[in-house]
């Protein structure tokens, strides 16, 4: 088993500013078949949108998606974790918070994210939950 963060977390970071209204950030996770957007601004971590933030906080609020900005309607209050942290502390972390994903920073500047897929994987990677995180999405 990975004995820290930076070993099992997602490093492919898809980062976009504050300032991005919801749709392009919509598009965004469409197009990279994602389910959030680490936020930045002024180039240092600011917070994370997810698909269902996009819903709920926005849309569902009758906020304009073509004109409201995922740094309005993001997580800001986060747990993040360092690279080097022990993967078991961030697991025993995410049990006791319940917390789906952790952003991985470095220096104030978001380097990937860790969720419980990425976990269940490197845990247990004949487990069912970690089938179904390595599977291809069901469109």
């Amino acid at each position: 088993m990975a004995s820290t963060i930076q070993d099992v977390m997602t490093k492919k970071r898809v980062v976009c500013d504050a300032t991005t209204v919801l749709t392009e950030a919509a598009a965004l996770m469409r197009d990279r078949d994602i389910g959030d957007v680490l936020v930045e601004r002024d180039g240092t971590f600011y917070g994370l949108v997810t698909d269902r933030d996009l819903v709920v906080r926005g849309v569902a609020d009758g906020k304009d998606p073509n004109s409201t900005r995922i740094g309005d309607i993001c997580s800001r209050d986060l747990v993040t974790t360092s690279p080097s942290t022990r993967v078991e502390d961030v697991i025993r972390l995410m049990r006791d918070q319940a917390l789906r994903r952790v952003p991985v920073l470095e220096d104030g500047k978001a380097v990937g994210i860790v969720s419980l897929g990425d976990l269940a994987i490197e845990a247990d990677g004949e487990a069912a939950l970690a089938d179904i995180s390595a599977a291809e999405p069901n469109n």
